[in-house]
């Protein structure tokens, strides 16, 4: 699973580093797409994603173990209540994308605003897509196929680098010829958000390979009374309230972040031209830092979230919070070293992401060395979470939910009044670190009071000899960026994305092997259970 994801996430990087290149990295056009381009992954997430992630697992072990026919009958009816719901869904946002638009563009001009609803009818049908990807995944991780689920990405990060290239190719860098909405063209429409949602199409309908292969003899079933779907209506009510709250909150914080672009004309006409940091900025910095988790956190917490599943149901307490402390403290080998580096190499990272022109990877990197701290903490708190998913308790996400929502409306609120737009973006980026810190704890204080100590003693213990180790691996990358000149804005790592790449090639093993030397030094014990099954694949 993990080196599925790892693949798909490094080609991802390699689409976001071709998006700057083709459009841009702090600018109108780039803005405008990625605001089009997230809306239908957070439309999704807010009407159903939390039901189909946190819910579905827990159903469909049950059914395949109660059932003779393993589940058949009740997947088969299940996908297929799923992709009607979501093939509604998914038309009535289409119909709506204008007025989505125009709330979501705060101050946006009739141009910015036409473009961006013009990017939104390419895709926002990617709701159903998102949707299909995620039903057919968690059936096929229920059943102990994980890999699939966690590869097909790499198809859509294909299909999307190939289409960015014949953009590219046909239209020319941003750098060499700037994309504005003046001479933006229908034709760069297609090739940018119409192949976007193909990728994800087919991100989606590859899964029905492998689901085909579980010999389960799948096909559309219709009538959903008396065959268990009321239980998982039950937890999906307080799912999907959760998902409302996180999400409203989540938008409430995009709208905030969309602000900024309305400014940049008046910025760039400053003199000297003032770059000021946007929706693309901040989704960057978002997508780095949310890397450790997406790579290693998910993967561990998919597996977790069986194994405690299965010790709910067999009444096993002490198994379940065993599995939790142990995962807990592996995933932070991976989360608090990535915080550290992405400190260290925020700026080379920004460049990375920068089109190519320095002082717009100045301020992509400043926005990532903001947002990194909340990297450990999103793990943690989605691993926590899970806990309480996998004894079928929905409702107490919920009221943590609450919690994160109020705080994130209010420095929504907070934000949009009182900071200026330069600087609204790193206040987002804080926000979305704090809020990660918060639902941690709410997290702890209600699980302790549930099933009691569940290792946080170790726990913490491990993260106290990982953070040194971290440490020292900073100092050690540090030094190897003086070096490299990284400290000086005409330095070999500003030159141009290239020198970026080599920079953090250089600087990252620098990193790497310090931090090796820092866990045997710290004598971390869980180095071995992150590295296991890798030296094990590698040795097969």
């Amino acid at each position: 699973m993990a080196s599925g994801t790892l693949v798909s996430r490094a080609l991802g990087f390699v689409k976001a580093v071709l998006i700057t290149v083709a459009i841009g990295s702090v600018t109108t056009i780039a803005d405008i797409f990625e605001l089009a381009n997230t809306l239908p992954n957070l439309i999704y997430v807010l009407v159903a994603g939390g039901i189909f992630n946190a819910v579905l697992v827990p159903q469909i072990i049950k059914a395949s173990r109660n059932n003779e026919d393993e589940g058949a009958d009740y997947i088969s009816r299940l996908i297929t209540l799923a992709v009607l719901a979501l093939l509604g869904v998914a038309a009535v946002v289409v119909v709506l994308a204008g007025p989505i638009i125009r709330v979501m563009g705060t101050d946006w001009d009739d141009g910015m605003l036409a473009l961006g609803t013009t990017f939104a009818l390419f895709t926002f049908p990617q709701i159903f897509f998102y949707g299909l990807y995620t039903v057919v995944g968690q059936v096929l991780n229920a059943k102990g196929a994980f890999g699939a689920y966690m590869w097909a990405p790499v198809l859509n990060n294909v299909v999307a680098i190939a289409a960015l290239l014949v953009f590219i190719q046909q239209f020319g860098a941003y750098q060499q010829d700037p994309h504005t909405l003046g001479n933006w063209t229908t034709a760069k429409t297609l090739w940018l958000a119409g192949t976007a949602t193909l990728g994800v199409a087919l991100q989606a309908l590859i899964l029905f390979l492998p689901l085909r292969r579980l010999g389960l003899g799948l096909r559309p079933r219709f009538g959903w009374r008396g065959i268990g779907l009321s239980a998982a209506a039950r937890l999906g009510g307080w799912t999907l309230a959760t998902g409302v709250l996180a999400n409203l909150a989540f938008l409430v914080l995009t709208k905030v972040a969309a602000i900024p672009t309305a400014y940049r004309p008046e910025y760039l006409a400053m003199d000297p031209p003032q770059q000021i940091a946007g929706v693309t900025a901040l989704n960057q910095a978002s997508m780095l830092y949310s890397l450790p988790h997406g790579v290693i956190g998910l993967s561990i917490a998919t597996v977790l979230f069986n194994r405690m599943a299965a010790a709910s149901t067999d009444g096993d307490r002490e198994g379940m919070a065993a599995s939790l402390s142990s995962s807990l403290r592996i995933t932070g080998v991976a989360t608090v070293f990535a915080t550290v580096a992405l400190i260290v190499y925020a700026g080379p990272l920004g460049m990375l992401f920068s089109g190519g022109v320095p002082s717009a990877g100045a301020v992509v990197g400043q926005v990532v060395a903001v947002i990194a701290i909340g990297a450990p903490f999103m793990s943690t708190s989605f691993m926590l979470g899970r806990a309480f998913y996998a004894q079928e308790d929905a409702r107490t996400p919920f009221f943590v939910q609450v919690g994160v929502a109020l705080f994130t409306v209010a420095s929504a609120a907070a934000i949009w009044r009182l900071v200026p737009p330069e600087h609204m973006i790193f206040a987002v980026a804080g926000c979305y670190a704090a809020q990660n810190v918060l639902s941690t704890l709410l997290y702890h204080v209600v699980l302790t009071r549930r099933v009691g100590d569940y290792g946080v003693a170790r726990i913490l213990e491990s993260h106290v000899r990982i953070l040194a180790a971290s440490l020292l691996a900073g100092a050690a990358g540090v030094l190897a960026l003086h070096l490299l000149g990284g400290y000086d804005p005409a330095g070999f790592p500003w030159a141009n994305q290239l020198t970026a790449v080599v920079t953090l090639a250089v600087g990252g093993a620098v990193m790497g092997v310090a931090y090796l030397v820092g866990l045997k030094l710290f004598r971390v014990q869980e180095l071995d259970g992150l590295l296991r099954p890798v030296l094990a694949r590698l040795g097969r």
